[in-house]
């Protein structure tokens, strides 16, 4: 499987750089407003559609484009597309 293997690319890239990595999957429309975490975060879409909000910034990341979210910055995603959207988030081990 495509994306399977990506994950193992992508996991092992992340984890020479410090960082798990896991898939998260979103119905159309689902938002996680306002989060904050102690470390930072990294995305990746993997497909579908994908907004980030941080920093008074509004990302729109094609699949592959990797996103950092930096440590204890409020960050809201939204699924803005019409389907199940899947992608890859990791935070750096302290």
């Amino acid at each position: 499987m495509k994306n399977e293997l990506d994950r193992q690319r992508i996991a092992h890239d992340w984890a020479a750089r410090g960082f798990s990595c896991a898939v998260w999957t979103d119905p159309p429309g689902e938002e996680w407003a306002d989060f904050v975490h102690a470390p930072d975060e990294l995305v990746m879409l993997i497909d579908g559609d994908i907004e980030l909000r941080f920093a008074g910034r509004v990302l729109r990341p094609q699949a592959g484009e990797e996103v950092l979210i930096p440590a204890g910055v409020s960050h809201t995603v939204i699924n803005t597309g019409q389907m199940t959207n899947h992608w890859f988030y990791g935070y750096k081990r302290v």
